[in-house]
């Protein structure tokens, strides 16, 4: 059991890489399409935010690459130098993403703040999961473990899985209305449009993974728990 647990980490590792290097190719390859508009990101998200009645939430550029984030406790919008001052169709459709977390935000979107609520839950459950886990395993391989540990852990892994599936519907949300708000105020073409809804699928895809693997991994755990259960 402990094999497949292994197996499936790696199985779902190499499907994260190669969905994250299909994401970079894409926003490498977008980044070199201009708008039609020819507005940066940072001022597709300034117009967004107040075609959407937002004022209070400031637009800012962060080092890294595809490091763009919405933080609702700060009220910041979050852009990498390329998409902040991109003037291209990855740069929309990024800038515009992130802004679509803000207009969650702003109007209580029901995902959103259930995902909030549940961070500092996660916070621990991530920190402690895996150690409690191990533990219940029998720790490095001393001892025969213990079922009821074991099942603590899982718990606590359970937590970290619900997050990621909590996390899809906000990130599809977000992005529908990205692509709603760019095609509304004619900031895209209908071709840099299908460009920016292809760029943003792929980013999502990064997400259905990560739900996708943390729930396979849950299952090997759940199995390992019945298997040491009956012992």
């Amino acid at each position: 059991m402990t094999f497949g647990l292994i197996a499936v980490s790696l199985i779902f590792m190499l499907i994260g890489m190669a969905v994250q290097w299909q994401l970079k190719s894409k926003f490498a390859q977008y980044s070199k399409v201009p708008t039609g508009s020819g507005m940066s990101g940072a001022e597709i998200a300034k117009k967004m935010l107040n075609d959407n009645g937002i004022f209070d939430v400031e637009i800012v550029s962060v080092d890294g690459t595809l490091s763009d984030h919405y933080n609702p406790g700060n009220k910041t919008v979050n852009l990498s130098a390329d998409v902040y001052d991109g003037r291209n169709v990855a740069a929309a459709a990024v800038a515009a993403h992130e802004c679509g977390h803000a207009v969650q935000h702003a109007t209580a979107y029901s995902m959103l703040m259930l995902r909030s609520k549940i961070v500092p839950a996660v916070q621990i459950s991530t920190t402690l999961s895996q150690w409690v886990i191990i533990a219940g395993l029998g720790f490095m391989g001393f001892g025969g473990g213990n079922p009821t540990v074991l099942l603590i852990g899982i718990v606590l892994f359970a937590v970290t899985t619900l997050f990621t599936l909590i996390t899809l519907p906000v990130e599809f949300d977000a992005s529908a209305r990205a692509l709603k708000w760019l095609d509304n105020a004619k900031i895209t073409s209908a071709q840099e449009h299908a460009q920016a809804k292809d760029a943003l699928k792929w980013a999502a895809l990064t997400y259905v993974v990560a739900a996708m693997a943390s729930i396979a991994t849950l299952v090997q755990y759940l199995l390992i728990y019945q298997n040491r259960s009956r012992d």
